[in-house]
């Protein structure tokens, strides 16, 4: 007689073995709220123009080197539900804005720690997530009345320059007003009149050797590849770009050939040739000088090529033909035909040239007609290329948020001060349980100047005081001065400037998504299916732009 086993009582009798739940405040709440803080306080260390770099190896292998939240993150693989809630909020803010993602994960960390203390005071986690969005508005209508200068031409370089300085300060200090100019000049170039400015017109080429001074701007396309024909220069040129390989096509079926005398055998290849020969002029007819192939060019075609003078050039990636169709104004041809007048581009120069020891082939248009234009960024070592190129990335995306909205508020922590000292003061005139959420909101935001202290080797909690001192006096744009950590700097006069749309959106996200936290009060997890999980489900293939 078979024995019934009776399930586990409550919650776990309706679920399938092997699942778990948490509920409750210490077993829910409380755990997503410590899993946060480790996590904030993991990037912490990384905030500011003295942050530390941390070394991350993926599961490739590969090394990052970086203070770059963004990058940290998307590498580490987090896990755990309640932080991947924060990481999901850094990232809607590196779509929206392309910068301050450790703002976000830092500032929803402290305020699940200040709630923390709350819940353990005996305030509900609603309570908690009300007053924290009362906060939030409040900070939102204070915001604006901060702004401390604004950029009324997003192409006037210096305006440009002087906005682009901070985004790039906080990861490459001490170079940032080359860098800075070197992309202000870059965004400028190509911003057009009527549509908005798409971050994927700057391009950037990394090639080691000589210092970061070196980097250029190259109105255009450069390539880290040679040309395959002797020919490698051409002026004023014309363009046939195909996606598929530029050789002797072959037949899609099978077939047998009956060679039965002597003049066929001799004859057999000579048809391929003359085919061959009979695509190369047709391209000559119809005026191209520079052939584009997505695929590999054969040795029968570069020999007639090179007969006609027709430059030859092989780009492997899909992602970087649709690039250059859209830099020369051509359009991908799918297989080896002669291209109407509308499929050809046009570019002003196209020719093989060396920097430092790398072969290079630049795709050059002058003037006006310049839709996209390429960073060269020189360095020693491939991973400061790739520091350089996340600074530059986020110069780039500050430099769109400025064409939709150019106001700047005060940077070095100034902001914060000025808006917890707002908040706090917003806090004490609250009735209801509220307030004691209204003034943990305030007190949050001051880790932003204490963290900039920390990292720089200053007292933070004399730093924050002489700061909250000389907001009191009416100093609104007081900032930490990371040279010299004892004294305040007026951030308007040392001209470093946070973009308002990147404060905006970081301080919503961040809110959101600590309320969302607190606002859980169960975790059901399901039995893990065996075997190996696929990585990157549902991601993007980084081919298909």
């Amino acid at each position: 007689m078979a024995l019934h086993v009776p399930k586990a009582p409550g919650f776990a009798s309706m679920l399938k073995d092997g699942a778990r739940h948490y509920s409750g405040l210490e077993e829910a709440v409380f755990r997503n709220i410590s899993a946060c803080k480790e996590f904030s306080n993991t990037l912490k260390t990384a905030y500011g123009p003295q942050g530390r770099n941390k070394m991350v190896i993926n599961h490739l292998e590969k090394l990052f080197v970086t203070n770059d939240a963004a990058t940290i993150i998307k590498e580490l693989e987090i896990e755990h539900p309640a932080a991947k809630l924060m990481v999901l909020a850094s990232q809607m803010q590196e779509q929206e804005m392309g910068d301050g993602t450790n703002w976000v994960i830092m500032f929803a960390g402290a305020l699940l720690e200040a709630a923390e203390d709350l819940i353990k005071m005996g305030l509900t986690p609603t309570d908690v997530a009300d007053g924290y969005q009362l906060a939030l508005n409040k900070a939102l209508e204070v915001l604006p009345a901060l702004q401390c200068w604004e950029v009324t031409d997003p192409k006037n370089l210096d305006q440009v320059t002087k906005a682009l300085r901070t985004a790039i300060m906080s990861k490459q200090y001490g170079n940032e007003d080359f860098l800075a100019r070197l992309v202000a000049q870059a965004c400028i170039s190509i911003l057009p009149e009527k549509t908005t400015f798409n971050v994927d017109n700057i391009r950037i080429c990394k090639i080691l050797g000589s210092g970061i001074h070196k980097s250029e701007v190259v109105q255009g396309m450069v390539f880290r590849r040679t040309v395959e024909g002797a020919v490698t220069a051409k002026e004023k040129a014309k363009l046939a770009v195909y996606s598929c390989p530029f050789d002797i096509t072959t037949t899609e079926t099978k077939g047998t050939v009956l060679i039965q005398t002597a003049d066929e055998l001799a004859n057999f290849s000579r048809g391929e040739e003359n085919k061959m020969e009979e695509d190369v002029k047709a391209l000559v007819d119809a005026g191209v000088t520079v052939v584009v192939a997505g695929g590999k060019i054969g040795d029968l075609a570069l020999h007639y090529l090179n007969k006609y003078n027709i430059m030859a050039v092989r780009v492997t990636s899909k992602w970087d033909l649709r690039r250059l169709c859209k830099t020369v104004g051509a359009i991908i041809l799918p297989k080896l035909t002669q291209p109407t007048p509308e499929e050809i581009g046009l570019c002003d120069r196209v020719f093989l040239d060396e920097v430092g020891d790398v072969p290079v082939t630049i795709f050059r248009q002058e003037g006006e007609e310049s839709r996209i234009s390429t960073i060269i960024i020189r360095g020693s070592t491939d991973n400061l290329m790739d520091d350089i190129e996340r600074a530059v990335d986020d110069a780039v995306n500050t430099f769109k948020g400025l064409c939709r909205d150019g106001r700047c508020v005060p940077g070095a922590g100034s902001t914060e001060v000025e808006l917890s000292r707002q908040v706090e003061q917003y806090g004490s005139q609250c009735p209801g349980l509220e307030q004691y959420a209204i003034k943990k909101f305030s007190e949050a935001l001051k880790i932003f100047p204490k963290v900039l202290a920390d990292n720089c080797g200053a007292a933070d909690q004399e730093t924050l005081s002489n700061l909250l001192a000389a907001h009191t006096d009416g100093k609104k744009n007081a900032g930490f001065n990371c040279e010299d950590g004892n004294c305040v700097i007026d951030a308007k006069e040392k001209e470093i400037f946070d973009l308002y749309l990147t404060k905006f959106w970081a301080l919503k996200y961040a809110t959101s998504a600590a309320c969302q936290i607190l606002r859980v009060d169960q975790i059901i997890m399901a039995k893990k299916a065996g075997g190996p999980k696929p990585r990157g489900m549902g991601a993007q293939d980084p081919d298909d732009d």
